[in-house]
């Protein structure tokens, strides 16, 4: 059966922009079974033209799927055909209608396909009659209603700039049935600015740093015309989340670290940027400065999605800034760290998802967000040696002096450990106290925001809780630690697909040979980490069991590649 919207329909989603709080959100159209039906012939001789940008889907339920595609032309405006079938030649369709683009929202479409039969293979495909023209065929699919499994990709950190795009191209011959990304799909430098490599050239479109609406729609064409991530999408559907580079690094709230005044307002920056998000990765949200949502395997996976970047999030603390002519003030950072009104959530979508904790019953209860949640303390003197080398390798590389003091200190903080691990009864209490506890890894991550992450881990105690974390481009997983030390769940962090990690900081021997011992044996819940692979996790749920394997790419500089699994873990909750 082929149907056709009504021209009721078609007039009032026209209007293909909405205003909601100030920011502008591409909508998507809505597709009914009841909409009325018409005949429309998509010509075999149509030619696979002008649909520059490949086709893609997203946030699959058990009856709807969103499906989205870009027409290049420089019309005012045009008219797209869309197609939903159950086979790939189309010689029996499901759905079909028409959606007319235009300019105001780059000439994507995104329709929301509603009313459609749980636990189906789709396959979807546009046309633009007037030019004779037709894109490649997607493939999708609607979720079922009792899965036995759920076979998830989790990604995060796509640097164009910084190699090809081999880990998407492996999600796409995987054997998963949907990608979650947890954002910095894009990123907002300028040319060689950051990820730069001399390995392989591959030049930025826009080549300067991206703030207007035009800048950020001109780089997602640019990432969304590499045949890699397209075949991703082509494949797969996609859930997906933004982090800080779809704006500006370090985003928050009222800002970001790559935001000064010079570049204009930061409120414009970011509308300009969601605007941009909206139209290349639409989402199935009812409020549209909201981002948060939960989309549920049946009674399997309940998997919540959450913004910890943009809507709520308080500035990130600095260590810096508690550095003086007297010294680092531990007592003023301690204050504001262990402030008890500090959100990365904000308070909305805080008091939201406590009550998805309490309300949901599915078996897994999964955290599809952006930064580390586990608890990661090192000893001061040897952040504050690792905040220098961060500095430096930003200003040209590190210093010979630097590096030499870091190795010296991460020798000696092992050896110290080993000591304790092994029982020696000459450890000081002084050197005890030198590998215990101390100062947060990362402040941008949920341990700058401790006591509500303490009260979010609170709420799932008795629940199967893991969380997906990426953001920070490499490898993660960890027990999931509340202060009185009781384990709520497991965490599971990806790599990134193509941005450098602790690597581009920590070059040569101290990743390879020292570095990750430092961390997992200083950090007790910390069970591994790769420092310095690029790669995407595969996690399958099932009743009884999260099994995940941590997926590497061997190289980001060929677009010849092998795959490996490095480490796998199951967890039973």
């Amino acid at each position: 059966m082929k149907s056709k919207n009504t021209t009721t329909r078609r007039k009032f989603l026209r209007n293909t922009l909405l205003a909601s709080g100030g920011i502008i959100i591409a909508s998507n159209l809505i597709s009914c079974s009841d909409d009325d039906i018409d005949d429309i012939n998509i010509p075999d001789n149509s030619k696979l033209e002008k649909f520059n940008h490949g086709v893609a889907s997203f946030d699959p339920t058990t009856n709807q799927v969103i499906i989205w595609t870009r027409y290049t032309t420089d019309k005012p405006e045009v008219e797209i055909v869309w197609e939903v079938s159950k086979n790939p030649n189309f010689s029996t369709l499901l759905r079909t209608g028409t959606f007319t683009t235009n300019q105001e929202r780059d000439y994507t479409v995104s329709i929301e396909v509603q009313d459609l039969e749980p636990n189906q293979k789709l396959y979807y495909r546009f046309a633009q009659l007037e030019e004779g023209t037709i894109s490649v065929v997607g493939e999708t699919i609607t979720l079922s209603e009792n899965p036995n499994e759920v076979n998830l990709a989790v990604c995060s950190c796509s640097n164009y700039a910084a190699g090809y795009f081999n880990v998407y191209d492996s999600i796409a011959k995987s054997d998963v049935d949907v990608v979650v990304h947890l954002g910095d799909y894009i990123y907002e430098y300028g040319e060689t600015e950051y990820g730069y490599t001399s390995e392989v050239y591959r030049p930025l479109s826009p080549d300067h740093e991206i703030i207007s609406l035009d800048d950020y729609r001109e780089r997602y064409r640019l990432y969304r015309s590499d045949k890699m991530l397209q075949l991703a999408h082509q494949k797969k559907p996609f859930i997906c989340v933004w982090d800080d580079h779809e704006v500006a690094n370090d985003t928050y709230k009222d800002g970001a670290q790559n935001h000064d005044s010079s570049e204009g307002s930061f409120v414009q920056r970011k509308i300009n940027a969601i605007q941009a998000y909206s139209e290349y990765l639409p989402m199935k949200i009812s409020d549209n400065n909201k981002i948060y949502r939960n989309i549920e395997f049946g009674n399997l996976v309940n998997l919540i999605m959450l913004d910890t970047r943009v809507i709520g999030r308080d500035k990130q603390l600095s260590y810096t800034d508690y550095i003086s002519i007297t010294g680092f003030d531990f007592s003023e950072f301690r204050n504001d760290w262990l402030d008890k009104n500090r959100t990365i959530l904000g308070h909305e979508q805080r008091n939201w998802l406590l009550n998805v904790a309490e309300s949901n019953s599915a078996t897994w209860q999964v955290l599809g967000q952006q930064v580390l949640m586990g608890k990661m303390l090192l000893p001061f003197d040897f952040l504050d040696l690792l905040q220098d080398a961060s500095r430096e390798s930003k200003s040209g590389g590190m210093s010979t002096q630097t590096r030499k003091a870091l190795e010296i200190k991460m020798e000696e903080l092992v050896t110290l450990k080993r000591r304790q691990l092994a029982g020696d009864l000459t450890l000081t209490e002084n050197e005890s106290a030198r590998i215990s506890g101390g100062f947060p890894y990362n402040l941008d991550a949920w341990d700058g925001y401790p006591l509500e992450r303490e009260m979010i881990l609170n709420a799932f105690k008795g629940k199967k809780l893991v969380a997906l974390a990426g953001d920070s481009h490499n490898a993660w997983h960890s027990d999931l630690i509340t202060n009185s030390d009781i384990k709520v769940g497991e965490e599971f962090a990806t790599a990134s697909v193509t941005s450098p990690g602790i690597d581009l900081i920590l070059s040569g021997s101290i990743v390879f040979s020292i570095f990750e011992e430092v961390m997992t044996s200083l950090i007790d819940h910390l069970k591994y980490l790769n420092a310095s692979d690029r790669g995407y996790l595969k996690v399958n749920f099932t009743n009884s069991t999260s099994n995940a394997n941590w997926v590497f790419v061997d190289q980001i500089y060929d677009e010849q590649y092998q795959t490996s699994v490095e480490y796998s873990t199951s967890y039973n909750g």
